[in-house]
């Protein structure tokens, strides 16, 4: 299979991520231990997310186990918003009888799909975080587009209509959630 990903060969799965490639997308779901590597992506995209939300609150001087709270949170906002999006993708795919035939099946492109989301860490940028974080998860929607559109052989409108969706929710909910760490350390 072309580009699988290995220790060797994860840069040139990363760059296929970062750069749309279709090809990619539509073999993913079939790479041995893709499940794996696909987690291992959200976790760092994860991780990413969280540090660049702690440098405020830690420049605020916030207690540790506040701190150590906003870094929980924030993680979990980025694992439960990788979930619930492959899920709302999942079940509009349902609705829309598309040839999506398992969750596990989505959870494969989209975790390869926050690949863009590991460069998070540069929200700590004053004044730019947000904007570089809103451009990060749009990156990350393209490719989730790209993804169900060329791994499940659908339409473009199809493909937007059933991304979108899930990923307004997810960028709403993480908003939401930044105001509530705003207002804590206040």
């Amino acid at each position: 299979m072309r580009n699988q990903p290995s220790t060797n060969g994860i840069r040139k799965v990363l760059w296929d991520v970062l750069a749309l490639n279709a090809n990619f997308y539509e073999d993913a779901r079939r790479y041995p231990k893709a499940v794996k590597v696909a987690q291992v992506i959200v976790i760092l995209a994860a991780i990413a997310h969280a540090l660049g939300s702690v440098v405020i609150p830690l420049l605020a001087q916030v207690t540790l186990p506040l701190l150590l709270l906003i870094f929980a949170v924030n993680i979990l906002s980025v694992v439960v918003g990788y979930y619930f999006w492959t899920f709302s993708i999942w079940k509009i795919g349902q609705q829309l009888q598309l040839p999506i035939h398992t969750y596990r099946e989505l959870l494969i492109p989209i975790g390869f799909a926050y690949t863009p989301q590991i460069l998070n860490f540069f929200t700590v940028i004053p004044l730019l975080g947000r904007p570089i974080e809103i451009g990060l998860s749009t990156w990350s929607l393209l490719a989730v587009i790209v993804a169900i559109k060329r791994g499940f052989n659908i339409n473009l409108g199809r493909a937007i209509l059933i991304c979108l969706f899930g990923w307004l929710i997810v960028e709403i909910a993480i908003g939401v959630i930044q105001v509530i760490i705003q207002w804590l350390i206040n």
